[in-house]
């Protein structure tokens, strides 16, 4: 069983919020794979099913970020998973904005929803899909930043960027890590359009 968690903030007043891009991935993925987020439980809202032949279960936490872990330990406990069966959808202040990162192990980075992840599990030996965010340009503090959404100008780029992500979630299922962390880093591959705006 493959856990795909994103994280984020509950509740409307985040929805569109930088810090919740890790949610917006996971609802991309399940309008194409056709896995309804209709459960509730384990301090999540989650759904079943299946791609490329393998079982997944796709979650967006009902804690606020930095309790992150008291889901996926929950949402672990019930599927008898361990922390090789998780792969960790998040925002990154330090990588441009939709530059995709793959990670299998490692401190949290100042995020604080890893960091919570990390101290759950006792352990750092996780994949977690990074998509970068950039950095605040408009003097704005960096929590300020995260829990707004996207700058005007970026906004043309949102749905490239998720597009993009749930394209690196899909292969590591359908090619495994070492090929999606082959096919995904590096500079992100968005509209040339877009990017010039």
């Amino acid at each position: 069983m493959h856990l795909f968690i994103g994280l984020g903030n509950p509740g409307l007043k985040y929805k569109n919020n930088r810090h919740n891009i890790g949610f917006q991935v996971i609802e991309v993925l399940s309008r194409r794979w056709g896995i309804s987020l209709n459960q509730q439980s384990c301090s999540a809202h989650w759904g079943r099913g299946s791609f490329a032949g393998q079982a997944v279960v796709l979650a967006q936490p009902d804690t606020f970020m930095n309790l992150s872990g008291r889901a996926v330990f929950r949402l672990m406990a019930y599927f008898e998973a361990s922390s090789a069966d998780l792969l960790i959808i998040h925002d990154d202040l330090d990588l441009p904005l939709g530059r995709l990162k793959f990670v299998a192990r490692g401190g949290a980075g100042g995020h604080r929803g890893i960091a919570s992840i990390i101290q759950t599990l006792h352990t750092t030996e996780f994949v977690r899909l990074k998509i970068g965010i950039g950095r605040p340009q408009f003097g704005e503090t960096v929590e300020q930043f995260v829990l707004s959404p996207f700058y005007a100008c970026e906004e043309g780029l949102v749905q490239a960027i998720l597009a993009r992500a749930a394209s690196a979630a899909e292969a590591v299922l359908l090619a495994g890590l070492s090929r999606a962390m082959s096919l995904f880093h590096g500079p992100a591959s968005l509209p040339e359009e877009q990017r010039a705006s």
